[in-house]
């Protein structure tokens, strides 16, 4: 069943956050999500991001991958699309992706944008590696999806992935294979809790010896 929030878009949209638009394309209906999540991500303000609907992504609910016009191009030439699967399919039903609470939105597009960080650090030559890694190898896909965590995290998304990753596993509406998949290949909430704390602790004592 779904948690509160599930009618809070769109929000209105603040100054601080509408500088994130600058080179995306991004929904109305989830803009808020979507700038909120690109503004723990500063470093992408300039990146060209296209956020897309599509009726059915293959095994996934979003997909962040290059554009493949620019996937040969000089690093600060490309641009990256986010497929975002118009409808939610639970086991009997689908809702609008748009209704899930805004927490959950946040973290998935995170964990999305975690990515393209990851693919802002690769050569061509790389991308070319990683798409064929992340097609033929499911411990090639665990090592890239904890990449993508590991960026959310260090900018400070951790609490929104570990909604979005309870959302999912304890949902008693979505396929069982759909949540073992997300189980076996992707961090736990508990390891992203514990990523959290300790970079909290790490922030504490960095504090401490400038004191």
């Amino acid at each position: 069943m779904l948690t509160s929030g599930i009618n809070a878009q769109p929000f209105d949209i603040t100054p601080e956050l509408a500088r994130f638009r600058t080179n995306k394309t991004i929904p109305s209906i989830i803009e808020h999500s979507v700038l909120t999540a690109l503004s723990f991500y500063p470093e992408l303000v300039e990146t060209p991001i296209q956020f897309m609907f599509k009726q059915s992504i293959k095994s996934s609910v979003m997909q962040a991958q290059p554009v493949f016009s620019t996937i040969l191009a000089r690093r600060k030439s490309r641009a990256y699309r986010i497929n975002i699967s118009s409808m939610f399919k639970l086991t009997h039903t689908a809702i609008p992706i748009h209704q899930l609470p805004n927490a959950i939105m946040i973290g998935w597009i995170g964990h999305e944008l975690g990515h393209i960080m990851d693919y802002e650090s690769r050569s061509n030559l790389d991308m070319v590696g990683f798409g064929l890694g992340y097609v033929f190898s499911a411990d090639y896909v665990k090592k890239v999806e904890r990449i993508a965590d590991g960026h959310a995290v260090r900018h400070g998304l951790g609490k929104y992935l570990v909604e979005t990753k309870r959302f999912i596993l304890d949902h008693a509406e979505l396929p069982q294979s759909y949540k073992d998949k997300i189980a076996r290949l992707y961090v736990s909430p508990e390891e992203i809790t514990e990523q959290v704390k300790r970079l909290e602790e790490e922030k504490l004592d960095w504090q401490r010896r400038e004191l």
